[in-house]
């Protein structure tokens, strides 16, 4: 998942952007309320993380802004400003949560869990296909009940391709899903990442098909089996 920061403090993003991506998520930021613009209208996030006291445009018009376009992107404020009204208000413009400075980063990445869940559109939390579960709030996978050991850019990719079950995903699509600003991820890579990810689910019956010109998907699971 990849989330965008709009806060113009350049050591609370650093430790907001360090402690999410060692969560798995891929982060973005912005420091002011126009490049927040300009980045939400050019690229696909799952949760806007918000300041409201921006630099040239501030949080409230930059999410003004969003919900006027009928996003519904999950949108997390986080500022100094902690009086009840300035809560009420930051809700009422369509935010979906509210968090204080100072805060602990623990209860942070946990709201960014509740959010980015809640932004699935109602889809569920488990991602089933066959033999594999894939857990997308605790971010974790099991194969045949057993859990499977992979990398931060393995279940990325993992999660992709069920969430897209059914359908071909191209390289371009998963470097836009993966990817942060200023990061060069080669085609190569792509095919090296998923290379590894698919010798770690063959073992259990899942396999990822690859059609030249259309890209990954997870090739249709056997029916469960039944004893009579």
């Amino acid at each position: 998942m990849r989330i965008l920061i709009a806060e113009d403090d350049a050591n609370l993003a650093g430790g907001v952007q360090h402690a999410l991506r060692h969560a798995g998520y891929a982060v973005d930021w912005v420091q002011n309320g126009l490049e927040a613009d300009s980045a939400l209208q050019t690229n696909q996030f799952d949760l806007l993380i918000l300041d409201i006291g921006l630099p040239k445009k501030s949080g409230f018009d930059v999410l003004k802004c969003l919900r006027a376009k009928d996003s519904h992107l999950p949108v997390l404020i986080l500022t100094a400003l902690d009086g009840v009204k300035d809560c009420v208000y930051g809700l009422d413009q369509g935010a979906d949560d509210y968090i204080a400075k100072p805060f602990e980063l623990a209860e942070l990445e946990a709201r960014v869990r509740a959010l980015t869940r809640r932004g699935m559109s109602g889809s569920p939390t488990l991602l089933r296909h066959g033999a594999l579960t894939f857990d997308q709030v605790g971010r974790t996978a099991l194969l045949q009940g057993q859990p499977v050991d992979l990398s931060a850019r393995e279940l990325s990719l993992l999660e992709i391709l069920l969430r897209r079950t059914g359908r071909f995903v191209s390289k371009n699509q998963l470097v836009d899903h993966l990817c942060e600003w200023g990061q060069e991820v080669s085609s190569n890579a792509i095919e090296v990442y998923m290379h590894r990810l698919r010798r770690k689910l063959e073992s259990g019956g899942v396999r990822i098909l690859t059609v030249r010109g259309l890209g990954y998907t997870l090739e249709k699971a056997d029916p469960p089996q039944t004893t009579s």
